[in-house]
């Protein structure tokens, strides 16, 4: 099993997956290695494996995602996230959660990030400090989704927010610098604009500052593509804020983010 996990690089198109792997997939007894296998689960059926020791929210789940009309994996794994997140909220049960943040399906660990995001009972500080293992995860697609998962939170908490982003900003887990300037991406990819960022970019540089010259090229890309998202409704505040950088810090890491936010500004 760990062979096939560690050396496979996955296929481009979704009918090529090989039926041994699909079944794992859906199994949850594996990972997926690229967006095509992440795309590829059949959440239907990993709920029946993920779920079967849980009668009582394996039915609710299946009785809520059938309500979909031809769902895409990303409204299923938001459905299901949110189910959990209700029935949890009424009655707690920390060993499932912890059993889904800790499950050897990267899909099953991104319903887990929606577990946290739909929580009403808790506050953003709360909800960030659950998500902080996902938001670390080694998973590609659970590390999107966890920013994903609290998107919304942030936006309706936008300074509260950024006072508590900063902080993971100088972390030492690179994706967890990742996650604080990408969940306050002006656009972003497959979410919500944030207005206010949007008009006013400079609410976000207590983050920005301390990743200007970082390490990490997963960072640096984010970092890039911050800036150029606000660059296309604040040009002139974009390409001041690039030349400032570009005096104050002659680094290679901070040309290459100034190289990819100004890439067709």
């Amino acid at each position: 099993m760990k062979t096939i996990q560690t050396t496979r690089k996955g296929v481009i198109r979704s009918k090529d997956v090989p039926v041994e792997i699909l079944q794992l997939l859906n199994n949850g007894t594996i990972e997926s290695v690229n967006l095509t296998e992440w795309l590829a689960v059949n959440h239907f059926e990993l709920l029946e494996h993920v779920l079967s020791g849980y009668p009582e929210q394996l039915r609710v789940c299946r009785h809520n995602t059938a309500q979909l009309n031809s769902p895409s994996v990303r409204q299923l794994i938001i459905e299901i996230g949110r189910t959990l997140s209700k029935e949890m909220s009424s009655n707690p049960n920390p060993e499932l959660f912890n059993y889904l943040v800790g499950h050897p399906s990267d899909s099953v660990r991104c319903w887990a990030a929606y577990i946290v995001g739909f929580n009403p009972l808790k506050s953003l500080g709360e909800k960030l400090s659950d998500i902080y293992v996902l938001a670390a995860d080694k998973h590609f697609g659970v590390r999107e989704i966890a920013w994903m998962a609290l998107r919304d939170d942030v936006n309706n908490a936008l300074l509260a927010a950024v006072n508590l982003l900063k902080e993971w900003a100088i972390s030492d887990n690179e994706n967890i610098r990742r996650f604080a300037v990408e969940i306050l991406r002006p656009r972003g990819v497959w979410c919500k604009h944030i207005e206010l960022v949007k008009t006013n970019p400079e609410i976000a540089l207590p983050v920005l500052e301390s990743v200007k010259a970082d390490p990490s090229e997963y960072v640096r890309l984010s970092v890039g593509n911050w800036l150029n998202d606000a660059g296309k409704t604040n040009l002139d505040w974009v390409f001041q804020l690039c030349n400032r950088w570009a005096k104050e810090n002659q680094s290679i890491e901070t040309s290459k983010i100034l190289k990819r936010a100004r890439r067709n500004l």
